[in-house]
């Protein structure tokens, strides 16, 4: 389907439908990324920032939409078991998070995290991040496509100390995007089953709800949560995100969420779009070469995926999680390692509410008090989009709280 504009006498037709590079998984792409696997990968070009600055540390809290005062206030965190201002633990994915490797032609989506957390990021530090393709799994069918296959992601992180402070395995499942294209239309017709509305129909009277819904929630800030008060089967507060919008995306964007590759414009873009073909597609409506990561903004982008509307990253919604445990535990506490699975897309126009529950208590062989969490992320439509799980280490009376045991001494 085409329209046709005018443009003074001469008439520009533009396609309406966005086409990106299509491809199907043969046994020669199979041997070619087997080959691969444990090689340590070059990512200059999707590193998004290196240095904790203020400013740095200050755009990534806005743009997940983190208000503890602990990231920002410098007095408050020096105050703290830190002893000096600190950045949040997902910091470190907007220094670099993932990166757009080999299948060409194939569809991509991140559909699995674990975060592991070591060391606080000062203010100050610098950050070197590294990433390993630890190979993949499949090929497999699958419903949504005909064939696909999940890559297996290591990132690490060191300061400038060369100390380990975080590290994040993540896994990307690629599809034959032509087949999952033309199955989605197919199911949109589906008998049966409930039409997806989208944008989401909100009422105003809904909207100014969920609006008090998020600023009802308060981050615990600097009141203890001490591990003895904590039971089995307590619900944890919950975190708000939405109705999501497009200034959310594009703050996630400029506070460091990090594109794959660094989003650039005019002839810095062209230059790497020539040199790496699928890396990009041509707008059906301006005409411009945009990024296939586009599709978090941009619906043509969306659909050309197989997806109905833009939805949100991976890393965001990770990020989400990380800031409910941190509003959970306090200043005081310490998230050892979360975990979570996309599962489903998350749409601008909808609402995510996260949640969960204490499900286990212990105390590990160096003497830290832990307690084990389920998380939830749950849409306006009932589905959790984002099922994960957590340790974190909260302060014991009579105990060094998990953060002193971390807090930078020099």
């Amino acid at each position: 389907m085409t329209t046709t504009e005018q443009s003074g006498t001469a008439e520009v037709d533009k396609t309406t439908e966005a086409k990106m590079p299509e491809a199907v998984i043969t046994d020669e792409m199979v041997e070619s990324m087997r080959a691969r696997a444990g090689v340590d990968l070059r990512i200059d070009h999707s590193v998004n920032n290196e240095e904790a600055t203020r400013i740095a540390i200050a755009k990534f809290t806005g743009g997940i939409g983190d208000i503890n005062p602990l990231w920002t206030d410098g007095d408050q965190a020096s105050a703290s078991d830190y002893g000096a201002p600190v950045a949040p633990p997902s910091f470190v994915i907007g220094c670099f998070s993932g990166i757009q490797f080999g299948w060409p032609g194939l569809g991509a989506f991140h559909n699995a995290t674990q975060a592991h957390f070591y060391k606080p990021v000062y203010r100050g530090d610098t950050i070197t991040a590294t990433c390993r393709y630890d190979g993949f799994t499949g090929p497999r069918p699958s419903k949504f496509a005909g064939k696909m296959v999940t890559d297996h992601f290591i990132n690490s992180y060191r300061n400038q100390n060369d100390e380990l402070v975080a590290r994040i395995d993540w896994q990307v499942v690629n599809f034959e995007r032509a087949s999952a294209k033309s199955r989605s239309t197919k199911a949109a017709g589906d008998a049966g089953k409930p039409e997806l509305v989208l944008p989401h129909p909100w009422s105003e009277e809904q909207i100014l709800e969920v609006e008090q819904q998020i600023l009802n929630e308060k981050p615990r800030g600097v009141v203890p949560r001490y591990w003895e008060d904590v039971e089995v089967g307590d619900q944890i507060q919950t975190l708000t995100k939405g109705p999501i919008g497009l200034t959310d995306e594009v703050a996630f964007i400029a506070g460091g969420g990090t594109p794959i590759p660094r989003l650039k414009a005019h002839a810095a873009a062209l230059v790497d779009y020539q040199a790496h073909p699928a890396w990009s597609f041509r707008d059906p409506v301006m005409g411009s070469s945009e990024p296939i990561y586009a599709v978090h903004y941009n619906k043509a982008a969306a659909n050309a995926m197989g997806v109905a509307f833009q939805y949100d990253v991976g890393f965001q919604r990770q990020c989400w999680q990380t800031q409910l445990l941190t509003h959970w535990s306090g200043d005081n506490g310490w998230i050892r390692e979360c975990t979570s699975e996309y599962r489903g897309f998350v749409y601008l126009s909808d609402v995510v509410t996260l949640g969960g529950e204490v499900t286990g208590k212990s105390v590990t062989e160096d003497g830290e008090h832990v307690v084990e969490l389920t998380t939830y992320a749950r849409n306006q439509r009932g589905a959790d989009v984002m099922p994960g799980t957590a340790i974190i280490a909260l302060p014991a009376r009579e105990q060094p709280s998990p953060v002193t045991r971390r807090a930078r001494t020099d």
